[in-house]
């Protein structure tokens, strides 16, 4: 363990931070049971399901799979080592991937959504619904399978209980792919999410009535996510290896606790899903409207 350390470039205060990964894992379990709780809601509670609700029930699905995946790390984190190999890191990464690029996609088309339900008072069709919750799925597929092909690495985080993008390399492959990926998992979808809750934002100062807040969603994803982006694109132009081994520990993290301010935000503060989540769990009848009626 401690020769693994050393080759990572950790020093003896550096190697298993154990206080840490108590927290990092109860944050996962956390995320892990509240994700759970949003899928299985949606699944029980018929009148939970419409088009919107579909949407929150997609992203649910992504974060759930992204918190079985930092499980999986805690349990090789437990082990101090990885016991499913090579290919099973090659797994690991892929699927972490997808959860990463479908949970922001989901975001951004909820986000979509909220600003038809709001503004334009469009109910979307569930053929539209159904058609882009497949279409985010397939590319956040293909995008994360690219790095298996040959675009991109896939490879062990510092203390090898994790696998991820190998953001160390620095060759033109990563560059080319990683500042892909910013522009079109990070920037468009920003950029969408920003226009939709600012006109949202002026249509409840129009009415004198907050019924969310609008910034929020935006300022949490860039919270969590910002970071670690900020060090993936660094790591195109200069040796990443050089910042501390901890703190291109901690990003991650950081950006792993994103499920359960989502889960939080968009199921159970959502006006529309809470109700249906209070059902399931207390068995009480919904008393809270699950759409905006056109009109009102």
């Amino acid at each position: 363990v401690a020769s693994m350390a050393s080759k990572v470039g950790l020093n003896a205060e550096d190697k298993f931070p154990y206080g840490d990964n108590k927290v990092n894992n109860t944050k996962k379990l956390v995320g892990f049971f509240l994700n759970f709780i949003s899928v299985l809601s949606f699944l029980r509670v018929q009148q939970m399901r419409t088009q919107s609700n579909f949407f929150v029930f997609n992203l649910a699905l992504a974060d759930l799979s992204l918190n079985i995946n930092g499980l999986t790390a805690a349990y090789a984190s437990y082990l101090r080592y990885w016991p499913f190999g090579e290919q099973g890191c090659q797994i690991h990464a892929f699927q972490g991937m997808v959860s990463v690029l479908a949970s922001i996609s989901f975001m951004a088309a909820i986000a979509w959504d909220r600003y038809h339900v709001y503004c334009t008072r469009q109910k979307l069709f569930w053929s539209t619904t159904i058609t882009m919750s497949c279409i985010i799925w397939i590319l956040s597929m293909f995008w994360a399978a690219l790095p298996l092909l040959g675009w991109g690495v896939y490879d062990f985080e510092p203390l090898r209980t994790c696998c991820t993008l190998d953001y160390s390399r620095g060759d033109r492959d990563y560059i080319t792919y990683m500042l892909s990926l910013v522009v079109l998992y990070l920037a468009f979808p920003s950029i969408t999410m920003l226009s939709c809750y600012d006109s949202i934002f002026k249509y409840f100062k129009k009415i004198h009535n907050y019924k969310f807040n609008t910034s929020l969603p935006l300022q949490t994803m860039l919270m969590c996510w910002g970071p670690y982006v900020v060090i993936c694109v660094i790591a195109c132009f200069t040796d990443v290896r050089a910042i501390s081994p901890k703190i291109r520990m901690i990003l991650p993290v950081i950006a792993k606790t994103n499920p359960i301010f989502n889960c939080l935000i968009y199921s159970f503060s959502n006006e529309f899903y809470r109700p249906g989540v209070w059902n399931f769990l207390t068995g009480q009848k919904i008393t809270e409207p699950l759409e905006v009626k056109k009109g009102k």
